[in-house]
């Protein structure tokens, strides 16, 4: 039995603070997992920001609203089911990812929450566990799921690096540079002919 886990955004939606930093103005909320590989630290920034600028969780669901997939993500996502069951993996936040989700067609997803209190301040944000992207995988092969993972960040390589293959897709040179064990691709088509080479089921 094979599994394909998939990161959200960067891989099949933009990415959610990026697009909150346009609307808003504010450099500082650029910062991706892919310029501070630390989650943790990345997260505590970006609270502190929304707090000085006083922004809650209700003027970032505005900008989610007016997103959608990346071009091209809907139709990949539809090819994949039908040759994987297929798991979203990310390190975003049910709060924030499922007014894209339904875009998507509602695929599995396995993220974080957040607390937000009765004004809708961001309080505070609650990790699944630990790497958990690597930990899923894991998990689904202890269920005896053969895995083959995509993503685009530092956050995605733990995950890369437990499945029985990964793919790296439209991700940055300096990540592609650092990690060259994993075929690096920039396009869907590309991305399913990843898949299908990793693939152990030929049809």
């Amino acid at each position: 039995m094979e599994l394909a886990c998939l990161d959200l955004e960067g891989v099949l939606i933009p990415e959610i603070w990026i697009a909150f930093a346009e609307k808003t103005g504010i450099e500082e909320l650029k910062a991706t997992t892919r310029d501070i590989p630390d989650y943790d630290v990345l997260m505590k920034q970006r609270l502190r920001i929304l707090d000085e600028h006083g922004y809650g969780l209700p003027a970032i669901q505005e900008v989610i609203g007016e997103l959608d997939p990346i071009p091209g993500a809907k139709e990949f996502l539809d090819w994949l089911r039908t040759k994987y069951q297929v798991v979203i993996l990310s390190d975003t936040f049910y709060e924030f990812a499922m007014p894209l989700m339904a875009k998507l067609g509602f695929p599995a997803l396995l993220c974080h929450k957040l607390e937000v209190n009765e004004e809708g301040r961001i309080t505070n944000y609650l990790l699944r566990q630990r790497d958990p992207k690597r930990q899923s995988v894991r998990a689904f092969q202890l269920l005896n799921y053969r895995v083959v993972a995509a993503g685009d960040s530092y956050n995605d390589t733990t995950m890369l690096k437990q499945a029985e293959a990964g793919i790296l897709f439209k991700s940055p040179q300096n990540v592609i540079d650092e990690f060259p064990q994993f075929p690096a691709v920039h396009e869907y088509e590309e991305l399913k002919e990843e898949f299908i080479k990793a693939s152990t089921v030929h049809s």
